[in-house]
């Protein structure tokens, strides 16, 4: 369980990292570690033939039946076992961290987001991970900054840390912006690499997948009215089939400016509303339709432009 006791596995890879003239700092970096809790394993079970993990690892059983167990200040509720509990927080935690989130942070939020009373305070953190309370408080600082976790009050100065229920939506809220941006990048990274080349097809898919999430997560904050003009606009540049200016899209649907380049910009934030195609601005005001890079591959699109023969279906007539 990285982050608490070292597993059975874990000193099987010290053992192995070792043979391999790995130092401690390193075999430290790759568990996830402290270099101190790597040096002092190996010194405590280092024998003749050096360090061996089946032998570390019931020294460790034996120690531990020697201790006193730790007992967590916020007993499980409904008869839970504390071990199987204990076994929850590390597997959920293991799963955060490769969201991204930093394992010491991973574990206490998953603490946090099982207690029954819905917030822990530092001292019960503390015995509940059996780590230190600068873990712990570092732990906090950063995911009050990512805000996963508030602070409050209790009688006294004691602190208590508490995961708000509508935690899931502020946090993709605060992701949608970012979700939309990389969306975009991976459009512009097509136009450079080429829609037919592997990069190219990899950040077409990269790109209609975060474009779909960040669609979905901020419920697009356009209204019916919205939506429909901006597919009236896009009917408009393909019945012309040639760029328009604003004041000329204005003129021929009667629309006021204002109504025009609202809908222009409805498309300019929601791609998916012209797919397969995307509107680009062409010059100062100017507006034209093209097919999406993405969509056709540049052998697709020399093929198109080349014109029949193509393979005729045997089916016709």
């Amino acid at each position: 369980m990285p982050g608490g006791r070292l597993t059975h596995e874990d000193r099987r890879q010290i053992a192995i990292w070792l043979a391999e003239g790995l130092g401690y700092a390193e075999i430290a970096r790759r568990l996830g570690r402290p270099t101190s809790t790597i040096s002092r394993e190996v010194a405590r079970n280092r024998a003749q033939a050096g360090y061996l993990a089946d032998r570390a690892q019931q020294a460790a059983g034996q120690r531990a039946r020697r201790r006193r167990p730790v007992q967590a200040t916020e007993p499980p509720a409904d008869g839970r076992p504390a071990e199987s509990v204990r076994a929850f927080v590390e597997q959920f935690a293991t799963l955060l961290v490769g969201t991204g989130l930093s394992r010491m942070p991973a574990r206490v939020f998953v603490c946090l987001l099982t207690s029954d009373s819905g917030g822990l305070t530092s001292a019960e953190l503390v015995r509940l991970l059996q780590v230190s309370p600068a873990s712990v408080s570092k732990a906090i600082g950063y995911l009050e900054a990512i805000e996963l976790v508030r602070r409050t009050q209790e009688s006294g100065r004691r602190e208590r840390y508490v995961i708000d229920d509508d935690v899931w939506l502020r946090a993709f809220e605060a992701d949608t912006g970012a979700h939309a941006e990389i969306a975009a990048a991976a459009r512009r990274g097509i136009e450079i690499f080429g829609s037919g080349t592997p990069a190219g097809t990899r950040l077409g898919q990269m790109a209609r997948f975060f474009a779909w999430i960040s669609d979905q997560m901020n419920g697009s904050g356009l209204t019916d009215a919205v939506t429909r003009d901006a597919l009236t606009v896009l009917a408009a540049l393909v019945y012309a089939a040639r760029p328009l200016t604003v004041d000329d899209l204005a003129t021929a649907l009667d629309w006021p400016v204002r109504r025009t380049v609202d809908a222009l910009d409805a498309i300019s934030r929601r791609p998916v509303l012209s797919d397969p195609l995307t509107v680009e601005q062409v010059g100062r005001g100017t507006y034209a339709i093209t097919p999406r890079p993405d969509r056709l591959s540049s052998a697709q699109r020399d093929a198109l432009i080349a014109g029949p023969p193509w393979p005729v279906s045997s089916s016709a007539g």
